[in-house]
C-alpha cells in the first residue's frame, strides 16, 4: 500500500463523516497526535497519527508546490 503524503494545511478525507455530515477535514497541527479542523462545522479534534493514517482515505487539496514552479527563484 501506498504511503500517502499530507502536510501542514492540506484538506483531507476521512473514511468515515464527521457528525455534522461532511468527511473533509484540514490539517492544523502535526506531531505524535494530528489536530485536524471540520471544514463544516469547525470542530477540531486530536488524533493519534497512527490511528489518523489509518482513516485517512485521501488528500483533496494540498498546500505543497509543484514541483515545477521557480515562481520564487529570480
Amino acid at each position: 500500500m501506498d504511503k500517502k503524503e499530507y502536510q501542514l494545511g492540506d484538506i483531507v478525507q476521512m473514511k468515515k463523516p464527521h457528525p455534522c455530515g461532511t468527511n473533509e477535514m484540514e490539517i492544523i497541527r502535526m506531531g505524535m497526535d494530528i489536530r485536524i479542523k471540520c471544514v463544516g462545522c469547525k470542530h477540531s479534534v486530536l488524533v493519534p497519527r497512527t490511528k489518523f493514517e489509518s482513516k485517512l482515505k485521501k488528500v483533496l487539496r494540498s498546500t505543497a508546490k509543484p514541483e515545477g514552479d521557480t515562481a520564487d527563484e529570480a
